[in-house]
């Protein structure tokens, strides 16, 4: 008969102390991982809302250039006419996709004037932003077809 070396005897006899030891995590070690991956989420949670309402911005100034384009097919329609203030978007819905009036990249509608009251255009669309109120900075700041480049 062989003999065995002490701590193949420990791990073969199943002594108390070994078995515990090979159990698994114990509540600290996981209240540790929990707290580093609770760290690393609120991180990229942080930089992903900010390039969210960075890309939403950029899709609105997208979104007002293609209801320009609409805008201007209604013009060469109407003899160069633009709709008015007062007529708003809705008499040039028919140019638009499925009828509808677009709506900015934050869900809000745009507001129309013409002629435009910040630049020398033959109209504005504004977007108040990611509040939808006027004013604002970041995402809330307003757009504008007039500081928009074409």
């Amino acid at each position: 008969m062989t003999r065995l070396p002490p701590a193949a005897r420990t791990r073969l006899s199943g002594a108390p102390s070994a078995r515990r030891r090979e159990k698994g995590l114990t509540l600290v070690e996981i209240m540790v991982v929990m707290a580093i991956l609770g760290t690393i989420m609120a991180i990229v949670a942080v930089n992903v809302i900010a390039q969210l309402d960075e890309a939403n911005v950029e899709a609105t100034k997208l979104q007002m250039g293609r209801l320009g384009g609409n805008l201007d097919l209604y013009a060469s329609k109407k003899k160069g006419k633009y709709p008015s203030t007062a007529d708003g978007l809705d008499v040039a819905s028919k140019y638009f996709q499925d009828g509808r009036i677009p709506t900015d990249a934050f869900g809000n509608d745009f507001q129309y004037f013409a002629p435009a009251t910040n630049c020398d255009k033959p109209y504005e669309l504004i977007s108040y932003g990611k509040d939808g109120e006027q004013g604002g900075e970041d995402a809330n700041a307003d757009i504008s077809t007039c500081d928009v480049d074409e």
